[in-house]
């Protein structure tokens, strides 16, 4: 079959993913990014091993670049905010490279996003293009932009995320929720927080209700130290997704909770803060030639730190479904959503009980997924 032509909106992580499988069979691929540039925005991305997988199988550099700046956090440990008892202790690193196939990397957006982007063809994502909508007509599926500009493909995938426009093109109006938990983040330097135990390895400590945890892990090869807590919260009006947050009140909402964990929350100097929103699982992800991926087919919370590790999941299991060009390109799509609906929901679900690993260690039916090999069985055309 002849290369396809497909345009993806939103040049995050899975698009981009997404579009290095495609064009590694082919495929004429442009990313349409409503940014003007990458900037070193954001903190954190946490790759664990089914995603690191995931990433390694594309047959390009980005694995090796990852790694070049990643950190690999030695232990998954889970902590009880007040006494500081380890509930959980997981090995990660050279024990889940053994076990999974690939290790755990954790590393800043940024250095993830420019390695992705290094291994795109020239030319691959047009900055600026910010995506209005998505229709198709027959055998062509058209994106249209803000600017009222329109490109037409044989593809249209929408990465564009929580707000996905692509998504509303698709199935209506549906307003994500508010989890009513805010989200903060930090970055600190890793000789501001002394000696405080594990910080080579990805720790949770646990609250008195689920409204309230920290996690830190390691970033920049080990220089630098991620924070993420979380506080509840009745509503959300703020403008904006990632804010200033005040240091000050996130210290007061922890500050019954053990000293090594406000030790971490005293070593930030300054913090972002965002909302979380989620949806309810969706039960279709396609319909004709256009599809979604990511955050706009299954938002989740980053409790169990799956959001970027599913999108890059769901990017290869895409590309798979269209190999080197279906001769039905509606099926292929079904196939995709059918192999990937039933794993993202139960990430989904997981994530919002916020009850994974804090007891347990039963990390095999995540990280031992791969996309690469997982089934992918195509349906019945459709009636």
């Amino acid at each position: 079959m002849p290369a396809l032509k497909i345009a993806i909106a939103g040049g995050g992580v899975g698009g981009m993913v997404a579009a290095i499988a495609l064009q590694s069979r082919g495929h004429d691929v442009t990313i349409f990014e409503q940014a003007g540039s990458y900037g070193r925005i954001g903190a954190d991305v946490n790759l664990t091993p089914n995603a690191v997988h995931a990433i390694d199988g594309l047959g390009t550099s980005v694995g090796a670049r990852l790694r070049e700046t990643a950190a690999r956090p030695e232990y998954r440990i889970s902590r009880m905010w007040d006494t500081a008892e380890e509930t959980s202790r997981l090995p990660m690193n050279r024990s889940a490279e053994e076990k999974y196939g690939a290790p755990q990397l954790t590393i800043h957006r940024a250095d993830l996003l420019s390695a992705l982007q290094e291994a795109l063809a020239p030319g691959t994502i047009r900055f600026g293009a910010k995506v209005e909508t998505a229709r198709q007509d027959g055998d062509r599926a058209t994106l249209v932009l803000e600017d009222g500009t329109t490109f037409d493909a044989d593809v249209v995938i929408g990465g564009d995320g929580i707000h996905s426009r692509v998504r509303h093109a698709l199935f209506g109006p549906d307003d994500p929720q508010f989890t009513g938990l805010v989200s903060w983040r930090a970055v600190v330097p890793h000789d501001r927080l002394g000696d405080l135990p594990d910080l080579g390895s990805f720790t949770k400590w646990w609250g008195p209700t689920p409204d309230r945890q920290i996690v830190t892990f390691p970033l920049s090869l080990g220089q630098e130290i991620f924070v993420f807590a979380t506080t509840p919260q009745t509503g959300w009006t703020e403008e904006g997704w990632t804010l200033p947050g005040d240091i000050a009140e996130l210290r007061a909402a922890y500050a019954d909770f053990h000293p090594q964990a406000r030790a971490l929350l005293e070593a930030c100097t300054e913090v972002t803060r965002s909302a979380l929103h989620v949806r309810e699982p969706m039960n279709r992800w396609s319909e004709g030639r256009i599809a979604v991926l990511g955050d706009a087919a299954h938002p989740m919370v980053p409790f169990m730190a799956q959001g970027a590790c599913m999108a890059i999941e769901d990017a290869v299991m895409l590309a798979r479904a269209l190999g080197d060009g279906p001769a039905d390109i509606p099926a292929a799509l079904r196939a995709y959503e059918d192999a990937r609906r039933d794993r993202t929901a139960a990430v989904q679900r997981g994530s919002l009980a916020n009850d994974w690993l804090k007891q347990g260690s039963n990390a095999d039916w995540v990280y031992g997924y791969h996309a690469w090999t997982a089934p992918l069985a195509a349906p019945a055309p459709a009636a």
